[in-house]
């Protein structure tokens, strides 16, 4: 990965973002098709009314192929709160996911959050085993049945 770079999210990278999770998500999570409408959702909400000064989005890329994402957008009364991490397969296990966790803080941490938020899944386990290493408390895990599957939905939280 010597090459490797973080960019911001250009609206051009939605259609990629979409698919990669709904492929990514319906492989190893076995979720069905409203998961590719969610995030398709959550971009187009972003694209169009995203505050720059208080809200990003970043790409990593290596030769042009995107590897990965993660977005701060604002949560409300201070808080701010990561979005769309996802890393492709052939990108893990090589400190991406850090890089792009400790980004996405330093962003939130400049524009002047107190704290930051996210929602995850308990499969999730590499992903949750990042967050508690750096930081982040788990403050809720709640069985639920969504996307077609049973999953274990989680809060976490951090203070900036």
């Amino acid at each position: 990965m010597t090459d490797l770079i973080l960019r911001p999210f250009d609206p051009a990278d939605a259609p990629w973002l979409v698919e990669r999770h709904q492929t990514l998500y319906a492989r190893d999570e076995g979720f069905d098709d409203s998961f590719g409408p969610l995030v398709a959702g959550i971009l187009d909400a972003f694209i169009t009314g995203h505050d720059p000064e208080r809200e990003c989005g970043w790409i990593a890329e290596e030769s042009g192929a995107r590897l990965g994402s993660i977005f701060c957008v604002d949560a409300g009364g201070g808080t701010a709160k990561l979005r769309l991490f996802l890393l492709d397969p052939r990108a893990r296990g090589k400190g991406l996911g850090k890089r792009l966790l400790r980004t996405c803080i330093g962003f939130a941490r400049k524009a002047g959050y107190r704290d930051m938020v996210l929602w995850t899944h308990e499969s999730h386990r590499a992903a949750c085993a990042l967050y508690a290493a750096t930081g982040w408390q788990l403050t809720e895990s709640v069985p639920v049945r969504s996307f077609g599957v049973d999953l274990v939905e989680q809060s976490w939280r951090i203070d900036l």
